[in-house]
């Protein structure tokens, strides 16, 4: 009993920083559209607004990690909490878009820094019994902690404006960082010596992740064959090339290749792409979309948001588990069946649609990436060495974080280009609207399709641990 007291009560500042990432994530989902309809430029521009803070977010995750496993979490993730702190701040002043962009890529760096402390500490201090419950708890409080911040912050700015709210948001961030600062981690490992750390390797992992990000939506807004988009092609190959040569030289490198090249790794990662990438996307998307069907309703997306953040904290509660009892894929592939059938839901939105149709497709969507996001973790994360952990759940998490960004990447600007296509066309913004999600849609459900035939792929891990416990115990007769 003590011990389980133990490592539960050293998780509360770790949960209280995964409390803080998410609702202030919560409050900020509708801070990008807000932004650029105060500031009365193209709705095209929440495109990177969502990608300047997807950058950093994903990018610094294993470098942060990294460091993480060398400097003591707890420093880390107190550095990270003041570092979200002070990107807030600049958002709430931001004058320009580009002094937006600056604030949310710092914010970025802040959640970068705390997500792989959060997960080390499950991995390495929670009993073997008890990871897979550890991941589902960080995702209950992950999700749960959203489901009223899009709602809030959508009743915030129609009253006070943009700016009020972000303000909240730091308030927020100081009122966490408190107990967090007072709160002791006894079992965290000592800080080790910054021996051979791969400087290199940090560099380009942040600029051909962050090119990679950008070469979508530089290809959907500038053209395919724009100068634009042919730089930041060319520029992410040659960091691509001095990623790979910078990671063989290094002793310690920031990818740990061996976790990468597992089996279970690629395959999750992979079917992550597919799929995690519509909840970003659909959740931008459906905020736009009210915005050129119902311009005087202000709330109603927000509200459809805040449902699809409930349904996520049902999925981890209820999904999440099952994994524990029944194997992962079968669980992994009724889950992304939901999210399929969440899309297929987009193809009956029209210009009046109603706010119950948008809880029903967000809140839908959200149970299944709930159940889904919570496995995954289980499948990537298991057997981590304690001393590799904070390297390994960082480079995780800049797979996981990359698929979001991703799917805004290429989803976002696909919805609002066709928006401005049709409109060329002749119809009306609603309309267009419309017609834009309905293609949307038949995408996103053969994303779905994919991401299941991959799931399919995995390994039967139950299996394969009931074969390891029978060579254990014959070995052991023997």
């Amino acid at each position: 009993m003590e011990a389980n007291r133990s490592y539960v009560k050293g998780f509360i500042p770790y949960a209280l920083a995964a409390f803080l990432i998410s609702v202030v994530g919560g409050f900020s989902a509708v801070l990008g559209p807000a932004f650029v309809k105060d500031m009365g430029i193209a709705y095209n521009n929440t495109t990177w607004t969502a990608l300047a803070q997807a950058m950093s977010t994903a990018a610094c995750a294993p470098i942060l990690g990294k460091l993480g496993d060398v400097l003591g979490r707890r420093f880390t993730l107190l550095v990270g909490i003041i570092v979200y702190t002070l990107g807030n701040a600049l958002a709430a002043l931001a004058p320009s878009l580009t002094v937006m962009l600056i604030a949310r890529f710092i914010v970025g760096v802040g959640s970068a820094a705390v997500a792989p402390v959060v997960l080390s500490y499950i991995v390495t201090d929670f009993p073997p019994h008890a990871v897979a419950k550890g991941f589902s708890m960080y995702m209950l409080i992950s999700s749960a902690s959203v489901v009223f911040g899009p709602a809030l912050s959508g009743l915030i700015i129609s009253a006070y404006g943009w700016r009020a709210m972000v303000w909240v948001c730091v308030a927020i961030c100081i009122a966490v960082f408190i107990p967090c600062a007072l709160l002791k981690d006894k079992n965290a490992p000592p800080r080790r010596q910054l021996d051979h750390f791969d400087a290199p390797g940090a560099v380009f992992v942040l600029i051909f992740f962050s090119l990679m990000l950008c070469i979508p939506s530089f290809g959907q807004n500038f053209g395919w064959g724009s100068s634009a988009f042919l730089g930041v092609l060319i520029a992410a190959l040659i960091a691509l090339a001095a990623l790979v040569l910078a990671e063989r030289r290094a002793v310690h490198p920031i990818l740990p290749g061996s976790f990468m090249r597992r089996r279970v790794f690629i395959l999750s990662v992979l079917a992550l792409t597919l799929t995690q990438g519509l909840m970003q996307a659909n959740m931008t998307n459906t905020i736009v979309f009210v915005n050129y069907t119902q311009p005087d309703n202000t709330v109603i997306s927000a509200y459809a948001i805040s449902v699809m953040y409930l349904g996520m904290s049902l999925g981890a509660v209820f999904l999440g588990p099952l994994a524990d009892r029944f194997e992962p894929r079968a669980v992994l592939s009724f889950s992304l069946l939901l999210t399929g059938v969440s899309c297929a839901l987009l193809l009956r939105f029209t210009a009046d649609a109603s706010v119950l149709l948008l809880m029903s497709a967000l809140g839908l969507l959200g149970f299944g990436l709930g159940g889904n996001g919570t496995i995954f973790m289980k499948v990537a994360l298991s057997d981590l060495p304690g001393n590799q952990a904070g390297a390994a759940t960082g480079t995780y998490g800049l797979f996981r974080d990359l698929a979001a960004p991703f799917g805004v990447a290429v989803f976002v600007p696909l919805f609002t280009n066709r928006i401005t296509g049709y409109m060329a066309q002749g119809l009306s913004g609603a309309d267009a609207a419309v017609q834009s999600i309905h293609s949307l849609a038949i995408i996103e459900i053969l994303c779905a399709a994919a991401g299941i035939a991959v799931v399919l792929m995995l390994p039967r891990i139950h299996q394969e641990k009931q074969n390891q416990e029978r060579r254990n115990h014959h070995a052991a007769q023997r």
